[in-house]
């Protein structure tokens, strides 16, 4: 079986998932041109709590977890069946670290807000796991190298977050504004640091200034992407198949390994 890629989304604002705009337009052009998985491992960075779980149902519900939006977002639904025996083999990589067999959580918006522009048939299994908050950046990473083996088994790994995601910063509404220069220099020192395949400093992050501290106020939605990079493999190439920054303050930059 082909090793397949495994990949970070840079989700932004939950009205992506109705929004017809250049990047749920480059998500859907990802999911034509990726090798069709047996079923997808999403971390998500909206499911953290403080254990690592992993959803273990049939048919995870979709879960609108968030306020203030439109009616019509709480409407969508992602009818992606789960993959109960796919959950077990998470935990069995994860040994001997104790994994809960969640049958409550199901599919958070980190999760369906892009999926359902990468695929929408919602035909493929969709299982996730919980970023324990509780542990550290290395800690993450290291799951990561522990799950690699899921991209020879037919699974895509997808990390779900935004590597830069200051909300206090954010400009709510619909008027564009410029790129904080903070926001953009993080990303890129980000995207540089990837490409030379230098991941310590990423997991050390909070050392890396004070445009790493406006960039990442909270691990939540950082750490997907360690995980992303924990299953990259050692002097695999990596691209960024969708870029630009929303509301001046968060990254939709997502990346690719293999």
């Amino acid at each position: 079986m082909t090793r397949l890629p495994t990949l970070f989304l840079g989700h932004g604002n939950p009205m992506n998932a109705l929004h017809d705009n250049p990047w749920t337009q480059a998500w859907s052009a990802l999911g034509q041109r990726l090798p069709r998985p047996r079923g997808v491992l999403s971390v998500s960075a909206h499911w953290y709590v403080p254990e690592t779980a992993v959803t273990a149902m049939a048919a995870p519900r979709t879960i609108h977890d968030f306020g203030g939006f439109p009616r019509e977002l709480f409407e969508v639904q992602y009818p992606a069946p789960g993959d109960p025996d796919l959950a077990r083999r998470v935990a069995e990589l994860l040994q001997p670290l104790e994994v809960r067999a969640d049958l409550s959580w199901g599919l958070d918006h980190g999760s369906w807000s892009v999926l359902r522009h990468v695929f929408p048939a919602a035909d493929i299994p969709v299982v996730q796991l919980s970023i324990d908050e509780s542990q550290p950046p290395a800690f993450h990473y290291g799951l990561g190298q522990l799950l690699r083996p899921l991209r020879d088994e037919g699974i895509l790994l997808v990390g779900s977050g935004d590597v830069v995601h200051n909300l206090h910063a954010y400009a709510w509404g619909r008027h564009p504004v410029e790129p904080f220069d903070w926001a953009l220099r993080f990303e890129a020192l980000a995207r540089e640091l990837m490409r030379r395949g230098e991941h310590q400093p990423l997991l050390d992050y909070e050392s890396l200034g004070r445009d790493a501290e406006l960039s990442v106020p909270t691990p939540d939605h950082f750490l997907p992407l360690l995980y992303v990079l924990g299953a990259s493999a050692p002097g695999e190439p990596v691209s960024f198949p969708v870029e630009g920054m929303d509301g001046g303050s968060i990254s939709m930059l997502s990346v690719q390994f293999g």
